[in-house]
């Protein structure tokens, strides 16, 4: 469906509603059973021992997650005896005793407390619901473990179950429920990670709502991607909860293998992160240390002669657990499906926690990546003289003989916790990184080359109080962060063409330099009151940058300097009720300088301006009471100003700055079952109108953003029976038709698309017991091979085709 500068209809959202209906399959396995030997009872300094919580009525499951994330305690439970129950909750200052207890009360289970940190709840009627050693030619039924809110994952940094999020830092630096997040926020898990087998951050988000991926084609060299409109490649990254450096030509790569989930968080977040995009922000969470010993190998071997072998080692140093460590590497040979594209890396990532007692925590981070790609992604153009067609050829632009895109990365940093007092913890953060890239591109005959550097340091430190006053219960934030980058770019084209014996290196024509410093203060508090969630931040940032290009041989240019402050801020208010639903509403601003200046008519005409973002949210989630399931949907309205975009509405590449207007809702729903079902759904429709660019475009839906986006992913592992150990997967991704200039060009358009993913694997060990750990799997993307051609401001690519991986791990 197309609409034009006049015929788009005013879209407005008077009521959002989640309707649907969820099946409720059987846990395999019937006649399973287990006997559990009931521990001795919790020594009394143990039991006495207080803790401060505020869990609401409702279902059990969820009041368990909140509770142990208030009480700080290890929560063991078989999953299914929590279906069906609910708690009358509990509040107050209380000995632990007295808090499990209020929190089981009527619901039939009882519990054991060990080592003073770890709550065994059982079912004491039902003898197939227990855990533990197992009666002779009895089976143990494992259980979930809950550390805070979550039992996979980075522990109170980003937890999940399954595909679904549980907990996280995210979207306001503290260990919150993601269903009682008063913002859109989807997760990434570990286990969608291994199922889906993404090969960069773009694939990784292809069944996330609101996300454009594929804009430029098969795009080798970037990770580009715009959330609700807004282009979040080079702004909205960031790693651990720090902002990414990155430049115009020089951003870091993203290895799936070292990341242990993703968090996108869907509108403004500057009152607590500052420059960072008015679309949201895309955070990668690095695999950590775990106190369970994890040996893993894996080879995979794909489509254009891809070989990979990879490793992640990680455990225990000492008996007392004080000392962790982990490991994980990649090594891989490939090539893009353009032939004279490479895809070579080699990844190491170790990381260290030292955590001498409960409430102390310092974890080492560190990463060195060397990976080669290509220099020129892009076909020739054919611009339509005497009325041939428009849009991309066949032929490759580029040159196999001067065309590889090195890049070398690394990055070292640390994240520290103390807890002062029963009430305040101090955390602090910060990471060192940098970049060189060394690009040689060909187009169309013709050389260049890039080479690009940049570092930078990215640090946070703030405290986090808990205290109440009255009935509210309040979790206050205060912080300072800090953020540093330098970056030079020198480039240069040649003006001789290549010709079929005859290469050359051109000469570096332009220096460009800039420096950025921020500096930011902020406060948050989140408050509970009964059932309510409040959430109110402040901001403001102060910003210095210093921006210089100089033409080889020329005389000096001027040096363009910037001093800026903005203040932001974020409120949003939520209503969870008994039955997991909460419906929510939000208020955000945003800002993010921009590195560059504006050359409007081939003269500079200063440095670009900051972009500033305001948005409005309104929502609903719902966790499903008896699943681990959910269910969540969301109208915004956003408004940015002063985005730098390249416009050629003139004929000339241009950099300018651009309004716009973004309204839409988005659809969710996410679910990993019992019974070996998991689920990810997503819709969007996404109206993003040009408010301020050329006169030509104003009022034109912005190029490349499709008013309708929707995907599904189904999965299923059998449990029992002779297929047991097997896993399938499906997917469906459907990309509406979207303008391929901010002209509305006809001839230009993009078509709407369709593709399909599947994924197949086998654990070994399942029928032959001595393979135990071997698991077998092969993914495809696009299976059906469907390529269209897809323009993005005025150039054209084409999709990327079939690719299939297929690989063996083991774990021993």
């Amino acid at each position: 469906m197309r609409f034009g500068k006049h015929g788009r209809g005013r879209f407005w959202l008077t009521t959002t509603a989640v309707a649907g209906g969820m099946v409720a399959f059987g846990l395999g396995g019937a006649g399973m059973t287990t006997a559990w030997a009931q521990t001795a009872a919790p020594q009394p300094a143990a039991a006495s021992k207080t803790v401060t919580v505020s869990v609401p009525a409702g279902p059990l499951e969820n009041a368990i997650l909140s509770f142990g994330r208030q009480a700080n305690l290890r929560m063991v439970y078989p999953s299914a005896i929590t279906r069906g129950r609910n708690t009358s909750g509990v509040n107050g200052t209380l000995s632990i005793a007295s808090a499990v207890n209020s929190l089981l009360a009527g619901t039939g289970l009882n519990y054991t407390l060990a080592d003073g940190n770890t709550v065994r709840i059982f079912d004491p009627a039902n003898q197939s619901l227990q855990m533990g050693s197992a009666a002779p030619g009895s089976i143990v039924l494992s259980p979930i473990t809950v550390q805070g809110t979550g039992v996979e994952g980075a522990k109170e940094v980003l937890e999940t179950n399954g595909y679904v999020g549980k907990s996280g830092r995210t979207a306001t630096k503290t260990d919150t429920p993601i269903a009682e997040t008063a913002q859109s926020i989807s997760t990434v898990s570990r286990k969608q990670l291994d199922d889906i087998k993404p090969q960069n951050l773009s694939e990784a988000l292809n069944y996330t709502p609101g996300a454009r991926i594929g804009q430029y084609g098969a795009e080798p060299r970037f990770d580009a991607f715009k959330v609700r409109g807004t282009d979040l490649s080079t702004t909205g990254i960031f790693r651990d909860g720090l902002r990414q450096v990155s430049s115009q030509n020089g951003s870091a790569r993203l290895e799936p293998y070292g990341v242990e989930a993703v968090s996108i968080l869907r509108g403004p977040a500057a009152s607590v992160y500052g420059a960072s995009s008015s679309g949201g922000i895309v955070d990668i969470v690095s695999k950590r240390p775990t106190e369970e010993t994890l040996r893993e190998v894996e080879f995979q071997y794909g489509s254009f002669g891809r070989v990979q072998g990879a490793f992640d080692f990680s455990g225990a140093v000492n008996d007392e657990k004080t000392m962790l460590y982990r490991l994980t590497g990649v090594a891989r040979d490939g090539r893009n499906e353009i032939s004279a594209i490479k895809d070579d890396r080699l990844f190491i990532a170790p990381a260290f926690t030292f955590q001498p007692d409960a409430g102390t925590k310092l974890t080492l981070l560190g990463e060195y990546m060397d990976g080669t790609s290509g220099g020129t992604w892009g076909f020739i153009n054919n611009y339509g003289a005497s009325g041939t067609s428009i849009g991309a050829t066949p032929v490759y632009g580029g040159d196999a003989r001067f065309n590889d895109f090195e890049q070398k990365q690394w990055r070292i940093g640390y994240e520290f916790e103390h807890q002062l007092n029963d009430n305040v913890t101090f955390y602090s953060k910060a990471r060192y990184s940098g970049l060189s890239a060394d690009q040689q591109w060909v187009f169309a005959d013709y050389p260049g080359i890039t080479i690009e550097d940049n570092e930078g340091v990215s640090a946070d430190n703030y405290l986090k109080t808990e205290f109440d006053t009255g009935p509210a219960k309040h979790t206050l934030l205060t912080g300072v962060d800090f953020s540093h980058m330098t970056y030079s770019s020198k480039q240069g084209s040649g003006a001789v063409p290549f010709t079929d014996t005859f290469t050359y290196v051109p000469d570096v024509s332009l220096v460009l330099n800039q420096r950025m410093n921020t500096f930011g203060i902020y406060a948050q508090d989140q408050i509970e009151i009964d059932r309510w969630r409040l959430t109110a931040g402040i901001r403001h940032d102060w910003l210095d940058t210093a921006y210089q290009a100089q033409t080889v041989g020329a005389a000096a240019t001027p040096t363009y300097d910037g001093d800026d402050t903005r203040t932001t801020g974020r409120a949003s208010l939520g209503y969870v009720f008994d039955n997991g639903l909460m419906p929510y509403v939000s208020y955000g601003t945003s800002f993010v300088a921009n590195p560059g200046v504006i050359i409007t008519t081939g003269t500079v005409t200063g440095q670009a301006q900051p972009t500033v973002g305001k948005q409005y949210e309104v929502g609903v989630k719902y966790a499903l009471p008896e699943y681990n399931a959910l269910l969540s949907a969301a109208f915004f309205n956003l408004d940015q100003d002063n985005a730098t975009v390249y416009e050629t509405s003139s004929g000339i590449n241009l950099l300018r700055q651009l309004d716009l207007r973004s309204r839409g809702i988005e659809l969710e729903a996410t679910a990993s079952l019992d019974n070996g079902w998991s689920l990810i759904a997503s819709y969007s429709y996404n109206d993003v109108e040009i408010t301020r660019l050329t006169p030509e475009t104003q009022g034109n839906q912005l190029n490349s953003s499709p008013y309708h986006t929707f995907s599904l992913w189904a999965d299923y592992e059998f449990q029992t029976g002779a297929l047991e150990g097997l896993g399938l997967g499906a997917g469906v991704r459907y990309v509406g038709s979207s303008f391929g200039d901010n002209q509305h060009t006809p001839i230009l358009d993009n078509e709407a698309r369709t593709f399909l993913d599947a994924s197949l694997r086998y654990d070994l060990g399942k029928a032959v017991p001595s393979l135990e750990g071997v698991r077998l799997q092969i993914n495809a993307t696009n299976l059906l091979d469907d390529v269209k051609q897809v323009c993005t401001t005025g150039f054209c690519y084409f999709d990327e085709g079939r690719k299939i991986v297929g690989s063996i791990r083991y774990r021993f």
